[in-house]
């Protein structure tokens, strides 16, 4: 490998007490992680990816799926408790009682206000949601059931909803990163030291520290490979600039969201789990339609054992490119360069004067324009502003090749 271009292969190498100086200055700043790290309660987070696998597997091997017709489900108030409802359904002796997420899903269903509906007593609810199944106009429902001491409703959604377990996608995860702390180069992130400017990969899995999360609506995992930096060319002032890979993924088996994999890469995870310095973020989404799991299966699962597995000389080589195409030598040049990128005259200042502050010298090539506007979109506070200026950066890269 060149001296452009080094890979540290043995995390031993790595110094441990003082991690790796990076500058986060460059690059995008994504907040997608902090915003789970910062939501879930201890109950929710996990020390390891097979405690995190035990738990939705279990949920998984307590759940029942079927379909049923809508009319056909009868719907009233708890003999124990009158003021919740339970549903009673073909095949099921004892009631069903619906979570606050399905109960929402069989609103949606039926046409009905889920906010309304959770105002009025218990017995009018059930009357209104039972009119609503009565003349639902697509007849089927999928119920997803667990069972237990008492059966609950977890999810309620048309019939040609495709369930992706969200053991699947651990199991997928557990497939390339082993127990997710540290069996494989994959694992919960370490830790940017401020003072210092040092990413220390090295930390303890705690509670705290952990990006392994679910709860009965979702899994969310995040792991980075940060004991095998990769050295991408020259910072200014004559330092590597490091980054390592890193992904996240997220499901739904209830049908809160999507099943999602990003893959990007970053140079340094802070305490409050927000990625900096992010480059050549990519996203794969799938939605739980008729043919979800089969698109899980042939798309999602082999594109993230592809990124786990693939050599960085691509990402490597590109920013390299990036770097040695000169695109503006002149001021003008640099003004036209991005006036043409819808860039407005304030803006455009702007972004030049970023580069100048941190590199010392106006912007030339490619990759000091992406840098230039990644930095103008971390000063935005609006997220739709930042994703949009940041969408600009990412088109100027992509045209590299």
């Amino acid at each position: 490998m060149t001296t452009f271009a080094r890979i540290i292969e043995n995390p031993s190498d790595a110094p441990v007490s003082g991690g790796y100086r990076v500058d986060i200055s460059r690059g995008q700043n994504i907040g997608r992680v902090s915003s789970e790290w910062f939501s879930r309660p201890d109950d929710e987070r996990f020390l390891s990816l097979p405690d995190l696998h035990d738990h939705v597997r279990s949920r998984a091997e307590h759940s029942t799926t079927r379909i049923v017709e809508s009319k056909s489900v009868r719907v009233e108030a708890r003999s124990d408790n009158p003021e919740r409802l339970a549903l009673m359904v073909p095949g099921q002796d004892e009631p069903i009682a619906p979570t606050h997420w399905s109960f929402g899903q069989l609103c949606s269903l039926v046409g009905a206000p889920a906010s309304y509906l959770r105002g009025l007593p218990a017995a009018l609810a059930g009357i209104n949601m039972q009119h609503g199944l009565l003349s639902h106009r697509s007849e089927q429902m999928k119920l997803y059931e667990m069972k237990g001491e008492r059966s609950h409703l977890m999810a309620a959604t048309g019939s040609d909803y495709g369930r992706i377990f969200d053991k699947e996608l651990v199991e997928a995860i557990m497939n390339i990163a082993g127990n997710g702390t540290g069996d494989t180069r994959w694992k919960v992130p370490g830790v940017l030291d401020w003072s210092s400017m040092r990413h220390n990969p090295y930390i303890d899995v705690t509670k705290d520290t952990t990006t392994l999360y679910a709860s009965d609506r979702d899994v969310f995992v995040f792991l980075v490979d940060d004991t095998h930096p990769i050295e991408a060319g020259k910072l200014p002032n004559g330092d590597p600039d490091l980054f390592f890979r890193g992904f996240y993924a997220w499901n739904s088996e209830v049908g809160a969201k999507t099943l999602g994999i990003a893959t990007f890469y970053l140079r340094a995870v802070c305490q409050n789990r927000n990625l900096w310095g992010v480059e050549n973020f990519e996203e794969i989404n799938i939605r739980h339609s008729k043919f979800a799991a089969n698109r899980f299966a042939h798309e999602a699962a082999p594109a993230l054992a592809h990124f786990a597995d693939s050599s960085t000389r691509s990402f490597v080589d590109g920013i390299k490119q990036a770097r040695e195409r000169i695109v503006a030598p002149k001021d003008e040049d640099r003004e036209d360069f991005l006036r043409k990128r819808g860039f407005s005259k304030a803006e455009t200042g702007k972004i030049i004067a970023s580069v100048l502050a941190e590199e010392g010298r106006p912007p030339e090539s490619l990759y000091d324009f992406v840098q230039g506007i990644t930095a103008h979109a971390r000063s935005k506070t609006n997220q739709d502003a930042r994703l949009e200026i940041e969408g600009k950066a990412r088109k100027i890269l992509e045209k590299v090749n």
